[in-house]
């Protein structure tokens, strides 16, 4: 199988990442990558622009962490409220699962965009409680999201009971007394 070296000039998934000089097969970088200006055929003058690459790169990955790592912050300060249905015996009907932490988290903070496969729950929620939940944002920039499961048919807490005011003494009786 005839190779030839390439310079992406892009991050492409499975293959590399911007300025990295990787070998593909020549009918992939002949018909696909060099076309579309994803990779440049490594020649001497290519070699040179690899440096510029490299600043380029450098750049968007210290955005893209700084970014990652502020958006962790706040992941980390927030506590999501959610909902399980549940029988009398407490054995959950159903669960919560990525898609729904992902629907909760784009209701609660709608700007963020956050992949539900960055999310990693081990299986989904079936239990009420607090939950910790790993939220991987960039290679090495983890946040924890807090879920709080409530039961739907858990009965309302009742109004705590009022205490009743002190009955009122009158003084005239007591004062009648020392007289």
């Amino acid at each position: 199988m005839p190779t030839s070296e390439v310079i992406l000039t892009e991050n492409i998934k499975g293959l590399g990442a911007e300025a990295d000089i990787v070998k593909v097969k020549r009918g992939y970088a002949r018909n696909f990558l060099l076309p579309t200006g994803k990779a440049y055929e490594v020649t001497p003058v290519t070699l040179k622009r690899i440096n510029q690459l490299k600043v380029k790169r450098a750049a968007r990955e210290g955005e893209e962490r700084n970014a990652a790592e502020e958006l962790a912050r706040k992941i980390n300060k927030l506590t999501l409220q959610m909902t399980l249905e549940t029988g009398t015996t407490g054995k959950a009907f159903g669960s919560i699962t990525t898609k729904d932490l992902e629907d909760a988290l784009k209701k609660e903070m709608p700007n963020a965009a956050i992949d539900r496969h960055a999310i990693q729950l081990e299986k989904p929620i079936k239990e009420t409680g607090l939950q910790e939940v790993p939220v991987k944002m960039y290679t090495d920039v983890t946040a924890t999201l807090k879920v709080n499961v409530k039961s739907a048919n858990e009965p309302a807490p009742a109004p705590a009971p009022e205490t009743p005011a002190a009955p009122i003494t009158e003084k005239k009786s007591a004062a009648k007394k020392k007289a």
